[in-house]
Parts: structure tokens; sequence; C-alpha cells
């Protein structure tokens, strides 16, 4: 069998990521009955974090942890790639040593580079590109909630960063249609764009976005790496908050997701995020769940 990688959503087949989904709700359920089974028994999953977390990390030890395996945390300070080794060098070493590695950083370069010198499967704990594990658990907590997403409209409220990018790659790969309301300014790259076709709309009215819409979702309106931009961006993004008002364009089961840490009172109001339309906190809950899921899949497919 030949290795494989995580480095965004592309990396899977449309069928794999459906059978992700119905695996994670399947470890949820023994996970829920105190059946954690020896899923990872022997195995180490090293986790090299150069963007700081609160979800990834717990939800990536936590899992390896349930299963009967270990993870073994890497800041920039605990590595040599933080004193200038090459990422190459780091994949080569790593390779030896752990099972699979889960790699939190800022350029997606980083990790193609790693992957093209790992012997060992590589998934992306997040980059400035992409958040895959983040919409794994989205797509099961909308599963769970409403069945499949496949011909749904999903809108996307905000900067058009990672999150934004990692869902117009859901939106191919999960067949639906996404609405994106964004500041021309901070609109997503083109490139991802383009590649999705005629499935993503963008515009920049928010109301226009969540108009029959089957979920709503947005981030923080200055990610990891902008906060020297945060009362610029405050400015710029304080027509694209959710609230009530914009909750009520989409269709009254319309879901809310955030990915979380939300700052209420900015992209999103209390009374949204807090509301009977929101599953932030279930939603939180399952990256343990797919993420499991998926370290099942990588490490049974090397």
């Amino acid at each position: 069998m030949t290795k494989r990688h995580f480095l965004s959503l592309l990396d899977l087949t449309p069928a794999e990521l459906q059978k992700l989904i119905l695996r994670g709700i399947e470890l949820k359920a023994q996970h829920q009955c105190g059946e954690n089974k020896d899923l990872f028994q022997g195995k180490v999953l090293g986790m090299i974090f150069e963007k700081s977390s609160t979800r990834t990390r717990v939800s990536f030890e936590s899992a390896m942890l349930h299963g009967g395996g270990g993870a073994i945390f890497l800041s920039p300070n605990d590595t040599q790639l933080g004193r200038g080794e090459p990422v190459e060098d780091t994949a080569r070493v790593l390779s030896g040593m752990v099972d699979i590695v889960m790699i939190r950083t800022f350029h997606q370069e980083t990790l193609e580079k790693f992957a093209q010198y790992a012997s060992i499967p590589l998934i992306n704990g997040l980059t400035d590109n992409f958040h895959p594990c983040q919409l794994l658990a989205d797509m099961q907590t909308y599963y769970e909630h409403r069945g499949s997403i496949q011909g749904k409209r999903v809108t996307w409220i905000g900067d058009g960063f990672n999150m934004c990018h990692s869902f117009i790659n859901a939106a191919r790969q999960y067949d639906f249609e996404l609405r994106i309301a964004c500041p021309d300014s901070h609109r997503p790259d083109a490139n991802i764009l383009a590649a999705a076709g005629d499935r993503i709309q963008v515009g920049n009215d928010p109301q226009w976005a969540a108009s029959d819409s089957d979920l709503v979702v947005t981030d923080v309106w200055s990610s990891m790496g902008h906060e020297g931009q945060q009362d610029n961006r405050a400015n710029i993004f304080a027509p694209f908050q959710v609230n009530n008002e914009v909750m009520r364009r989409a269709h009254k089961d319309a879901l809310f997701m955030h990915c979380l840490p939300a700052h209420r009172g900015e992209e999103v109001t209390t009374e949204v995020i807090d509301g009977q339309q929101s599953v932030v906190w279930e939603e939180a809950g399952n990256r343990l769940h797919t993420q499991k899921a998926l370290l099942e899949f990588l490490l049974n497919t090397v």
C-alpha cells in the first residue's frame, strides 16, 4: 500500500470523505458508551505546532490516547526547525521515529515539502491556505443534524482565508452550493475559486449570501498572523457580522457554525452563537471523532 497524506480535502475522494463521516459517527457512539478500542496501540503521532491551538492539540492528543497510542507535542522551541533545520531533514528523521505527523503551520509549502520527503502520513492541522480537519468535523456535524449536505446551500460570511478556502474545496467534494460574502479586499484565492467552478458565488452582501441557506458559517476577522491588522480589519468587516437579521434570511432550520475561538460581538453576536440554530459546541467536539477516523484511515493505508 502507498502512504496517503491529508494536506487538503482534495487528497481524498468524495467517497472516502463520506466514509470518514460515517466512521466518525460510529467512533463517537463507541466513545460515548465507554468503548474506546485500541485503534492506535503502539502508534505515535508527532505534532508540530508553529501556530498555537487549543482544539487541534487537545483533539489529536486525546484521539491517540483514547486509541491506546501516544502523541508528542513539539513547539518551534522544541524542534530544530526553529533553528533552521531544513524541512526535508526533519521529515526524514521523524519518519524513523513516529508513525504519523500532524503539522500546524503558516505556509502550505512547508507541508508539501515535508510530505515529499516523509515516508509516513502527514496531516494538515491548519495552514494559511486550508484547515481540512475542521471541515471533517463540520460535515459530520451537519450530517448528524440534517443528513446529507449534497445539493444544499451553504453560506460563508467573513474573510476569504483558510476556512473559506476549505469550504470551497468542501463544496467540490461534498457537492453543495456555496455563497461567499466578503469584503472586496479580502476575497478568496482566485485559483482556488476557479477550480471550484459554478458551485461558488461571491458577493459582498451577507443578507444575499444567507438567503434560503441551510448552513451559515463564519470565523474571526483577524486570524493568527493578522493580529497587527485587527483595528483596521474591524472597520472593514463590520458589515459582515452574523446576527439575527442575517440568520432570518436563512431557512428556519438552518444551522450556524464557527470553528472557534469566537469574538462575540464582532463576527458573530452572542444571540446567534448561543442560539437554537448554533451547533458550535458539537462541531468543536466532533474534531475528536472525525480525527480518530482520519488517523485510522491514514495509518491503515500505509
